[in-house]
């Protein structure tokens, strides 16, 4: 059980972490929140915060009353992503975009309508801008968390609305012309993705441990929605990862399975087969449309794709047209017969 402070204003905010933090109030009132270490210290130091409130000093000047710049915040989620997210790409991008317009400024000066403004200015569509958002909001987040900032500002702009948008995927006739593009020794990369639907991050961080070839199933454990799921391999599959077990036969079960990432080849390929407006991403797309256009039941394909909410997978509703056929000629015998 976490012992209660001696001292008021010093907690330790995640019980046995031994990383105290402090509370204290400014001469103007203003509160403060500081992250110390050892509760030794941390006594040390609020004792020092009030002394320093009663005769007046001023606080150091990498102390908020003067502010920490945004550039602050953005090299801790850089460090902070490192450690928690397995997609740090996609969030050092965008860093990599915002961070030239705010480092210099004091992060706390930063208005909800100026973050708007920037969105609306520098993103291209609403789905890109919400992304974009959701970053300023894992800075501040951290930071508020972190006892850097008071508030964060991005809570306040509104989320764009995404409306469905155009389900991409490949036809039998792009999928022939593709596979002609495709050196042979990258096709079973093709047939995984194609039949199991697996994100990118998912297929490309596949380690031997996970694939099971006498079971037939793919174990996946760190997946975008921090849930596991299992997928079952059909022949196609288990074909592809015993072609590429016969590559690697002193592999160990840590080993990743691929190598390397895809994006080489794979824009090769794509250009060389003329192929307009397809990314890797839309493989998971034809998986999943595929398995609606056969029929399958929704929930089935939301569990099998690893769909957080149903909502995602009835995106590919519209594609089983054997299914709303089947309702709507229903209807064509009468619900009520009349008798002679």
């Amino acid at each position: 059980m976490k012992e209660a402070p001696t001292t008021r204003g010093i907690w330790e905010r995640e019980p046995g972490s031994n990383v105290w933090w402090i509370r204290y109030r400014t001469a103007d009132g203003k509160l403060h929140r500081e992250k110390v270490g050892r509760k030794g210290d941390a006594v040390d130091l609020l004792n020092k915060r009030r002394n320093e409130r009663r005769i007046g000093t001023k606080l150091p000047e990498n102390m908020r009353a003067k502010g920490v710049k945004f550039k602050t915040l953005a090299d801790d989620i850089e460090v902070y992503s490192k450690a928690h997210h397995r997609d740090q790409r996609s969030i050092l991008g965008r860093l990599k975009w915002i961070r030239p317009d705010f480092d210099e400024r004091i992060a706390d000066s930063i208005t909800p309508q100026e973050i708007d403004a920037w969105l609306s200015k520098n993103t291209s569509s609403p789905a890109t801008s919400n992304r974009y958002r959701a970053a300023f909001s894992l800075i501040y987040r951290e930071a508020v968390r972190n006892g850097k900032v008071d508030s964060n500002p991005a809570r306040l702009v509104r989320q764009k609305h995404e409306g469905a948008g155009h389900i991409r995927f490949l036809s039998d006739a792009e999928e022939k012309t593709l596979r002609a593009a495709i050196l042979p020794v990258h096709l079973p990369e093709l047939d995984i993705s194609l039949s199991t639907g697996m994100r990118l991050s998912e297929q490309y961080g596949l380690t031997w441990g996970c694939v099971d070839l006498v079971r037939k199933e793919i174990r996946l454990v760190h997946t975008k929605n921090n849930s596991s799921r299992t997928i079952p391999m059909n022949a196609t599959v288990a074909d592809a990862f015993q072609k590429l077990a016969t590559r690697v036969p002193a592999a160990k079960k840590h080993d990743r399975v691929f190598p390397q990432s895809p994006r080489k080849w794979w824009e090769a390929a794509i250009s060389k087969a003329g192929i307009q407006d397809y990314r890797w991403h839309d493989n998971r797309h034809t998986f999943c449309s595929r398995l609606a256009m056969r029929g399958t039941n929704l929930k089935v394909i939301q569990t099998l794709a690893g769909h957080k909410t149903l909502a995602m997978t009835a995106r590919y509703a519209h594609l089983d047209d054997a299914s709303l056929r089947v309702a709507v000629d229903s209807l064509a015998t009468p619900f009520f017969t009349t008798s002679k």
